[in-house]
């Protein structure tokens, strides 16, 4: 619990401007440990009501600073081919950003700096689904090249960085 007569530490604001106080940091770090964790438990660890952080977890995934989902493993889904695909673009980054982002099979675009613009994580069925998926991204106009990064064994792959 926190002492109501100590000063707080100033609320950090996150990339998206929301500022984000110490007790939302311990609420996120429950979540990432347990994403169904029960609002009575999260309550407990944080010293606040079940319906306090109910509305707290309500806020934070309407801000966009938390999402709750359920990770798979592609694999045992029948998806047995994941890629990162670096891409070499000219123009607007935002825009092509986008474009590749609806492309089917695309999972994941952030835009670089280094040897690529932008890097693209793909999960598909099988080889020939990813020669489409790169026949697709190859297609946008603003792109002039690609190099593809075909996963053979996922070591690790967590979501636990904690807060800052």
């Amino acid at each position: 619990m926190t002492d109501m007569g100590a000063p707080q530490p100033p609320a950090r604001k996150n990339a998206s401007g929301a500022a984000l106080d110490e007790t939302a940091k311990r609420i996120i770090e429950q979540l990432q440990q347990d994403g169904r964790r029960s609002y009575a438990a999260i309550g407990k660890a944080v010293g606040l009501s079940e319906a306090a952080v109910r509305q707290r977890v309500q806020r934070l995934l309407e801000s966009g600073a938390v999402q709750v989902v359920g990770v798979t493993d592609p694999m045992m889904l029948g998806f047995s081919r994941q890629a990162m695909i670096g891409v070499r673009c000219n123009g607007d980054l935002n825009r092509v950003a986008d474009e590749l982002s609806a492309v089917a099979g695309v999972e994941y675009v952030v835009i670089t700096a280094g040897s690529f613009d932008l890097l693209v994580e793909v999960v598909v069925a099988d080889d020939e689904q990813l020669l489409e998926v790169l026949a697709d991204i190859r297609a946008v106009p603003s792109v002039t090249g690609t190099e593809s990064f075909v996963y053979l064994k996922l070591r690790k792959q967590t979501y636990a960085w904690g807060t800052r």
